[in-house]
């Protein structure tokens, strides 16, 4: 990979993980709060949903008029459109981890700029879960029928 792509990567992330932080989303509170609509319902987290559907459908719209990524390599889009069982259980699971912890993976890894004991518990835990899922992939568990 060239130091140009290395570098815009880098960026990509930084900028990403700041949003992240800047958001509230490293903090489980802030997560949680959004996500207890019985309760104390805090709704500041639907500005940031709406400024990132609203950047992603500006840049969707410019990235596939476009037959290569900016930096020139060849863009990747997922064939498969069909939403399966596969896909229903992942996200089932993922929403689930999401709302007990009040961390998904994004903001979990931004954490390990500013270290704290929730982190500690949840980064490993999430490693061993894609170990898992890795391991019933190629066992056939979790094989599709694509």
């Amino acid at each position: 990979m060239s130091v140009l792509k290395q570098l815009t990567a880098f960026g990509c992330g930084l900028l990403f993980g700041a949003g992240l932080a800047l958001s509230g989303m490293t903090r489980p509170e802030k997560v949680l709060g959004f996500l207890d609509m019985t309760g104390q319902w805090d709704a500041s987290l639907l500005f940031v949903f709406g400024g990132a559907v609203t950047t992603a459908g500006v840049a969707f719209r410019f990235i596939l008029s476009r037959n290569a990524a900016l930096p020139g390599n060849h863009l990747e889009l997922p064939e498969e459109m069909a939403v399966d069982a596969r896909l229903v259980v992942g996200a089932t699971i993922f929403g689930i981890g999401w709302g007990a912890a009040g961390y998904c993976p994004g903001p979990a890894i931004a954490l390990l700029a500013q270290p704290n004991i929730e982190a500690a518990y949840f980064l490993p835990a999430m490693i061993v879960g894609w170990g898992l899922y890795s391991l019933l992939l190629s066992g056939g568990a979790l094989q599709s029928n694509r």
